[in-house]
């Protein structure tokens, strides 16, 4: 961003409401998302941003921090420069907050480079598509709704349905296994997830290589609206400097639109559809469309998006179904069955999906398994008010081959081995493969159904 005036700015407060605040300045006024900063003897500094010129004297700013104590007549400063974070590799191993600053205990970053959170995508002839998947070792997702490398995947779900556990569980199978680098961005996370995930991190060995940005639900909505930018400037570093690997994790992609919804109500705009504000499309496209890959390297991008009242028409999924390459529907149904990870193999898809870029083995078989899912679906109000025995013998068959099938691709989990007391398993595409294959040739029809459940590669089946 570019300053018009590189002299200081210097205004007062007129007006606060709520997060809003009001400011006056002599001509000319600080740029849009600049940073304003109000300072006190009391208490640490309010932070606030430009989010709109009111007049030709006067900005309306969204507060970064909490304005308690805040009242006119109160000095603001500005140079003129948005929100920066700093970027290098000592940010590895350590947890910043969306201004940058360390809260994990551990000594403070001196002395390190600093970026504009705000930047423009890598024009279109820059970037590169590579049709390669990323293997996850979760049986389901593998199978039926690959990942792409460079790409963004959604998971999607109601609240409890295992959205989190997913995400904790790609970090310990994915990050340990891949040359880059991972950066974590919490958006309204709870403080016990945050404690949580930098735990398992630091147990499964895999913190070293990791970065992790919190933006907590207790944070005001304007510092959780920019933490997504704040997490994506270092990402861009780590691809554009560094030339690595960066896989991106975001939970909730919801609480960014959330946060915007917030923003937009206190400045007053008229909200939009079901509330949501006028511009949720171009704040949503301004962030998912930096998550890209380059020439210099890809960013992989695996986002949890809550889904409000299970509702998948809610315009903010709807809205950010269309960004991504791959969706991980997860089902309240499936989750109340026991068949974790509940992901509903139906609704669930990946654009990674065709002959030419998986196998024609994959692809066969992940049409087969639809299939008779397919069938079984259709069958089941059939089975609840007939019975089993009614259905043909064909027909018979054919539920007992998807019920088996549901339940080889449940998984224990390395990230729930101390609820479940389960040892969690990393299962490979080609063993997932082999199970599907010789399941859906009947090799088991004649085997318990729990036999098949919560194992990993089809062996540990014990046919007695």
């Amino acid at each position: 961003m570019t300053v018009a005036d590189p002299q200081n700015f210097q205004g007062y407060v007129v007006a606060v409401n709520g997060s809003i605040v009001d400011v006056v300045f002599a001509p000319p006024l600080p740029p849009m998302q600049a940073l304003l900063v109000i300072e006190s003897t009391d208490k640490d500094r309010i932070m606030l941003e430009v989010a709109g010129h009111v007049s030709e004297t006067m900005v309306r700013a969204i507060a970064l921090t909490p304005v308690a104590g805040l009242r006119r007549e109160q000095v603001v400063s500005s140079d003129g420069k948005p929100l920066s974070m700093p970027v290098g590799t000592p940010l590895l191993g350590r947890m910043l907050n969306v201004f940058g600053e360390v809260i994990d205990q551990d000594p403070p970053l001196e002395g390190m480079e600093k970026r504009s959170i705000y930047a423009i995508p890598p024009p279109l002839a820059q970037r590169t598509v590579t049709s390669e998947i990323v293997e996850t070792g979760i049986k389901i997702i593998d199978l039926l709704a690959p990942l792409e490398k460079g790409g963004k995947a959604g998971m999607f779900g109601g609240a409890g349905v295992g959205k989190t556990v997913i995400i904790t569980e790609l970090i310990n199978n994915i990050a340990g296994q891949q040359e880059g680098m991972s950066l974590f961005c919490g958006i309204g996370e709870r403080c016990r997830e945050a404690e949580e995930l930098y735990r398992e991190m630091a147990a499964a060995g895999v913190l070293d290589k990791t970065v992790m940005v919190f933006a907590q639900m207790n944070e005001s909505s304007g510092a959780r609206f920019k933490v997504g930018h704040a997490a994506l400037t270092i990402a861009e570093y780590f691809r554009d400097s560094q030339r690595k690997d960066v896989l991106l994790l975001i939970d909730n992609i919801f609480r960014f639109i959330q946060a915007g919804s917030e923003v937009s109500g206190l400045m007053g705009y008229i909200p939009s559809h079901v509330g949501y504000q006028p511009t949720l499309a171009t704040e949503l496209a301004e962030l998912e469309e930096r998550i890209c890959s380059t020439q210099k390297g890809a960013i992989t991008s695996v986002q949890a998006v809550y889904v409000p009242a299970d509702d998948f028409t809610d315009p903010a999924a709807s809205h950010t179904f269309s960004h991504l390459s791959a969706s991980v529907v997860l089902s309240r149904k499936r989750a109340s069955q026991g068949l974790y990870p509940a992901m509903d193999p139906l609704l669930s898809s990946s654009n990674m999906l065709t002959p030419n870029i998986v196998s024609d083995r994959h692809y066969r078989i992940n049409h087969q398994v639809r299939k008779i899912f397919a069938e079984y679906e259709d069958m089941k109000d059939i089975i609840a008010m007939l019975g089993l025995e009614e259905l043909s013998e064909a027909d018979r068959r054919m539920v007992a081959i998807a019920r088996r099938l549901e339940r080889f691709l449940t998984q224990p989990f390395f990230t729930t081995s101390r609820f479940t007391g389960k040892k969690g398993q990393r299962v490979k595409l080609s063993e997932t493969l082999d199970g599907c294959k010789r399941i859906l040739d009947g090799e088991f029809t004649d085997v318990p159904e729990n036999h098949l459940y919560m194992i990993g590669t089809i062996d540990e089946v014990k046919k007695t």
